[in-house]
């Protein structure tokens, strides 16, 4: 867990987490932000139906589990800048797995920049991204 800027070290990966990616935790999730309804977050069979592999977890969730991991690594950092892409559709009911690495550390500024993933069972890469993170330093 890093406290202050100087417990952080280049190159430092993040230790990983894996996120409840359920289909009852992305129908939840759908239903708390208002996504819920049109059967891509809540079904299989009605995800399918309007061309999907299956039912999706929402983007914006896959978000919070990116800062999630953040926040458990440096609980004293704040996310000042988060950016993701997102290059296929994170499924629910697969494992998925939530990686960061950091690549550059701002002294002058107290700040670290991450490089961020979410792959899947396979090692695919479904979402990647960036943070900045300013961390005190003392």
């Amino acid at each position: 867990m890093v406290q202050i800027l100087a417990d952080v070290e280049f190159g430092a990966e993040l230790p990983e987490i894996v996120p409840d990616t359920s289909l009852r935790a992305a129908r939840q999730f759908a239903q708390a932000i208002g996504y819920s309804g049109g059967g891509r977050f809540e079904d299989h069979e009605k995800a399918r139906a309007e061309g999907l592999p299956g039912a999706l977890v929402p983007g914006v969730m896959g978000m919070g589990f990116l800062v999630r991991m953040i926040h458990a690594w440096a609980p004293r950092g704040k996310i000042e800048h988060i950016d993701t892409v997102f290059r296929a559709p994170v499924l629910a009911d697969h494992r998925h797995v939530v990686h960061a690495v950091v690549t550059e550390i701002d002294e002058e500024q107290g700040q670290v920049m991450l490089d961020l993933s979410i792959r899947n069972e396979k090692d695919e890469t479904r979402v990647f991204g960036t943070a900045t993170v300013a961390i005190p330093g003392e």
